[in-house]
């Protein structure tokens, strides 16, 4: 199957863009009511979800019982990072984390029937197994992210700010999920090399950036602009300068880099697509 119609690539125009976004919440739709039939287990994920990711601001309040500050940020800032990464990271999990799965359909044969199929591969590919329990993961981050809003003095311009970038992270996770999953159509079994990009993104940007070489923080800027994710729109929220003497105007370039992030995702996906092959089964 060297080559496969525009539907499928998940191209989409027009009206062509509703009824992907149909398609998606028909089998979202599908998936919670499968979901919902087991309530006391769909109840357990989801608070067992909230939970185990809340251990992770848990270790970091620990560590805090023997410091002042991470890198000049008191432990309520590092809420406000910590809380604007995982945001982004969980819709975009809730949303697309089934994209990861792609190798397993290729594997499987899997991806050869979705391509017959009247609806956007990615838009198919992505609603698979859609999880309604990683609300409990959403939730724990909000409820961080809420607190170490109470660190930010607010005016008009930061709430903008803040609120571009809830969005661009979670664009900028949708990309790196799409863009490094992709991967697998060449080795079929990548997961954990995405994982690297997208779970080990979030982990690294929970903290903040000052604690890393000066290398690492450019690197995350220019090369896989993983710190636009919370580092830069943070800074400009609690009225901080940039340790590293990079520009200031980064701390406004958030949008654009999601921007960036999704064209080479989208690039990746329809190049992926178009050289696939198929199993032969």
């Amino acid at each position: 199957m060297a080559e496969v119609s525009t539907g499928s690539t998940g191209a989409t125009t027009g009206g062509g863009w509703t009824f992907a976004i149909r398609s998606y919440s028909d089998i979202a739709r599908l998936w919670v009511r499968a979901s919902l039939s087991y309530r006391t287990s769909f109840a357990l994920m989801t608070v067992s979800g909230f939970l185990i990711t809340g251990l992770d601001f848990v270790g970091l309040w620990l560590m805090f019982s023997h410091l002042t500050n991470l890198g000049g940020f008191s432990l309520i800032e590092i809420a406000l990072l910590y809380g604007a990464s995982s945001v982004g990271l969980r819709i975009a999990d809730l949303l697309i984390g089934s994209v990861e799965q792609i190798g397993r359909h290729i594997r499987t044969g899997r991806l050869d029937q979705m391509l017959t199929k009247p609806v956007p591969l990615l838009v198919q590919v992505c609603a698979d197994q859609f999880a309604l329990r990683r609300f409990g993961q959403i939730s724990q981050a909000v409820i961080v992210f809420t607190w170490g809003c109470f660190a930010v003095d607010w005016t008009p311009s930061r709430v903008l700010v803040a609120v571009l970038m809830v969005v661009s992270s979670g664009v900028i996770f949708f990309g790196l999920f799409v863009a490094f999953s992709c991967v697998q159509f060449w080795t079929t079994d990548s997961t954990e090399f995405a994982n690297a990009f997208t779970y080990g993104g979030n982990t690294i940007t929970q903290y903040p950036l000052s604690i890393y070489p000066a290398e690492l923080t450019k690197g995350l800027t220019f090369l896989l602009p993983i710190a636009f994710v919370n580092w830069y729109p943070c800074l400009y929220l609690l009225g901080r300068d940039d340790p590293f003497d990079l520009p200031p105007w980064l701390q406004f370039c958030s949008p654009i880099a999601a921007a960036v992030v999704l064209g080479v995702a989208m690039l990746t996906w329809h190049h992926g697509v178009r050289h696939y092959t198929s199993t032969g089964s």
